[in-house]
């Protein structure tokens, strides 16, 4: 099973280009960021897995650019792939997303991973110009989108959400066609639907891995009736603090149908950081 880790405040203090250098040298096959662009002060919806009445964690409101961070990442890096966990698509144009993508991938030499999600913040999705309660639909029309300027030479789409004439849009994916689209979500049936439809993987955050095996039941029963590979799909279990951190896991979770192990970073400065990436190392690898 290949191991990732997620940095889940990818500061100055915690610099990523020295957390995903160290991550490379210690053997992890992939390093992950999250993104928020801003963090209005209303908020209506909780934070996942949080009381009703308890603040959002204060480094949502405070975390870098992932491609950014990403970019800074990938000049020091050889072999670690590099993902996002995840990149709120309705939240982002994909003109210009596609480009970032590209060019990312491109720069890193094929090593980008495209975690993707629509986001449960609904004033926030509104504000940067996303239809919340609509926003997986706006999700698939970008993402189609994206595939058309990644693939073709003349690109052009014409949705719900997105319109625009034949246009040139370079530098084209190293990885072919494009990199992969992972999606993050729970398990659903429309999930599972979505991922065996246009995406290429499911990063979902569970409480158990009988929740993923279960999952990846049903992406095999879907993909089946959609006349898919199942096995072309990626299954990534993301770990949430403490969570899936014995070495036991690994093969429990390989049973249950995952490919990836992603573990998860707590917030502090670099020496905490490469101590928490050392520990899981030690344990994990």
């Amino acid at each position: 099973m290949d191991l990732g880790v997620f940095q889940v405040y990818p500061n100055a203090d915690a610099d990523p280009a020295k957390i995903a250098k160290r991550a490379e040298e210690l053997g992890f096959e992939s390093y992950w960021l999250p993104e928020h662009p801003i963090l209005p002060l209303e908020c209506s919806i909780p934070y996942p897995n949080t009381p009703a009445d308890e603040p959002p964690p204060d480094y949502l409101w405070q975390l870098p650019d992932p491609f950014v961070a990403l970019a800074r990442a990938s000049a020091v890096t050889e072999k670690i792939k590099l993902g996002t966990g995840i990149c709120l698509v309705p939240e982002r144009n994909p003109l210009l997303l596609a480009k970032e993508v590209a060019s990312l991938d491109a720069f890193s030499g094929g090593r980008f991973l495209f975690g993707i999600g629509a986001g449960w913040h609904k004033e926030e999705c509104e504000i940067m110009g996303g239809d919340y309660d609509h926003r997986w639909t706006q999700t698939k029309h970008s993402i189609l989108a994206m595939k058309e300027l990644w693939t073709q030479d003349l690109s052009e789409y014409h949705g719900e959400y997105y319109d625009f004439p034949a246009v040139r849009s370079y530098p084209k994916p190293v990885q072919q066609p494009h990199p992969p689209v992972i999606m993050g979500g729970l398990s659903a049936k429309q999930v599972f639907k979505r991922v065996v439809e246009w995406g290429d993987g499911w990063m979902p955050l569970v409480e158990s891995i009988d929740d993923i095996a279960a999952g990846v039941s049903a992406l095999r029963q879907y993909s089946e009736q959609a006349g898919r590979d199942p096995d072309t799909l990626d299954v990534t279990a993301f770990s949430l603090p403490g969570q899936w951190e014995a070495r036991g896991d690994i093969a429990k979770l390989e049973q249950a149908g995952a490919n990836r192990l992603i573990l998860w970073l707590s917030e502090g400065d670099l020496d905490h950081v490469i101590g928490c990436l050392e520990a899981h190392a030690a344990e994990m690898l």
